[in-house]
């Protein structure tokens, strides 16, 4: 894990020198913006009896895999900023107010457990005060205010970090094979643009028929070229390219945070700076 840790970091770290000083500070203030978003809404989580009971009892009724997959979805938005200055790519779902409130409490939970377990011996009924406290000695660090902007930085390079070992150690726990083919997301398949074939003579690879003028052909991201009802049936299947497996974008969460992970890796080796 340690060894994982240190892979990821490097990886992150050398895609990060790619960046322009302009398209670095533009990421900064993106991430810090959530950040204060995030840290408003949790606030008001912690300030709001009422709000805070119905957040801990829909945790209490979700499943271990579904609180996992509020985790990786949190994950991958904090990728896809990064992600997004080397190529372009659908955003990420919307996330709906009460997953967002889910999600924040369940990692504050955590984060108490990790480092001050027995504070949640207390009965639930005392939680909010307690979390309460606790968050309020860390609000100025956590949301950005009066610290500079590089430490913004640090904090999310330790996210996404995470990501890499959260899809390792989860992505398998639930019969995720890393790997396993998914189908492209229907978004990233509507972006495809349609071309004009001049000429003829190029095949298309799926099946083997010339494409010819006039006939629909579309066109992937890796500029190979195919027939659209050709490439929409494959889609379905597979989000990769039929010739050089370059992937496109999937819903499939855990998927996407491999597909995301892998651009940076590609990134990093390309500058040889890993």
């Amino acid at each position: 894990m340690e060894e994982t840790t240190t892979a990821a970091t490097t990886t992150i770290m050398a895609a990060l020198a790619t960046l322009s000083p302009p398209q670095l500070s533009d990421l900064t203030h993106t991430i810090l913006s959530h950040t204060h978003h995030h840290c408003l809404r949790l606030s008001s989580l912690l300030s709001s009896p009422i709000l805070f009971s119905l957040t801990l009892h829909r945790l209490n009724s979700l499943s271990l895999p579904h609180k996992t997959l509020l985790i990786a979805n949190h994950l991958l938005s904090s990728l896809h900023h990064l992600t997004l200055h080397f190529q372009p790519n659908p955003p990420p779902p919307r996330v709906k107010q009460r997953d967002l409130d889910s999600v924040l409490l369940l990692l504050l939970l955590c984060d108490v457990h990790q480092h001050n377990p027995e504070a949640l011996q207390a009965p639930t009924s005392k939680w909010r005060e307690i979390l309460s406290n606790l968050y309020s000695d860390d609000m100025l660090t956590v949301s950005g205010i009066g610290v500079y902007n590089g430490s913004a930085l640090v904090s999310y390079i330790e996210v996404l970090t995470r990501c890499l070992r959260f899809v390792s150690v989860m992505g398998f726990c639930y019969g995720r094979k890393m790997g396993r083919e998914v189908a492209a997301s229907p978004a990233a398949v509507v972006a495809l643009p349609s071309v004009e074939v001049r000429g003829g003579g190029s095949e298309c690879v799926i099946c083997k028929e010339e494409m010819r003028e006039n006939r629909d052909v579309c066109e992937l991201p890796c500029q190979h070229l195919f027939h659209w009802m050709c490439i929409l049936r494959w889609l379905k299947k597979r989000n990769t390219c039929p010739c050089c497996r370059f992937r496109l974008p999937t819903d499939d969460v855990f998927g996407e945070i491999q597909r995301l992970l892998e651009v940076l890796v590609k990134i990093a080796n390309e500058k040889g700076l890993i």
